[in-house]
């Protein structure tokens, strides 16, 4: 574990707050025209998964927490953990529903996935930066409606809704961001 400045913290990283190890949800840098710049930081508790909203002053130290990373991939979830097999070894990782959250509509089988773990505990998902879904529904859109950069909406594989192109079809591949949750390009 080492001291890191608040200058350098960035979302998804592990930091000591009060003696608990919590990850950085959101941070935000607000430089007032009048006195400091400071960072209002939102951390989740490793320990309860609370979240609680702290201001550090700028260039303030703070303890950074080292996690273990293993990269496993997605197989399948059996109603209260999502369930990842490490494809060299096998063994299968337990991730519980609330620290996947929202990210489970990037969940889709045989795709790696990094599972941050501290103190041998799962603690946190990392997913790659887009996915490869395939179209399940959209709505029908009026031949000639081109005149603009017209988008639709669209429900992917794992549930995802997205605004895609018109000329998207279901059954199409297309590649969404995971940071964004936007269109990004179609696959072939």
């Amino acid at each position: 574990m080492g001291m890191i400045s608040t200058a350098q913290m960035k979302r998804g990283m592990y930091v000591i707050f009060h003696d608990e190890p919590h990850m950085v949800v959101d941070i935000t840098f607000v430089s007032p025209g009048k006195g400091s710049a400071f960072y209002r930081v939102k951390q989740k508790s490793l320990y309860t998964g609370r979240v609680v909203e702290y201001t550090y002053k700028s260039g303030e130290k703070i303890e950074e927490v080292l996690v273990e990373t293993h990269e496993a991939e997605y197989s399948y979830f059996d109603g209260s953990n999502y369930v990842f097999i490490e494809p060299r070894t096998y063994e299968q990782y337990s991730v519980a529903e609330d620290i996947v959250a929202e990210d489970k509509i990037y969940l889709k089988e045989g795709i790696l996935y990094r599972i941050k773990f501290y103190e041998e505990k799962p603690v946190g998902l990392t997913l790659p930066k887009s996915i490869i879904l395939k179209v399940v529904e959209s709505e029908n859109s009026v031949k000639g409606d081109t005149a603009t950069n017209a988008l639709k909406n669209a429900v992917l594989e794992t549930g995802a809704k997205v605004l895609v192109p018109l000329f998207i079809k279901v059954g199409e591949e297309v590649s969404i961001s995971t940071e964004t949750g936007q269109y990004l390009s179609r696959k072939n």
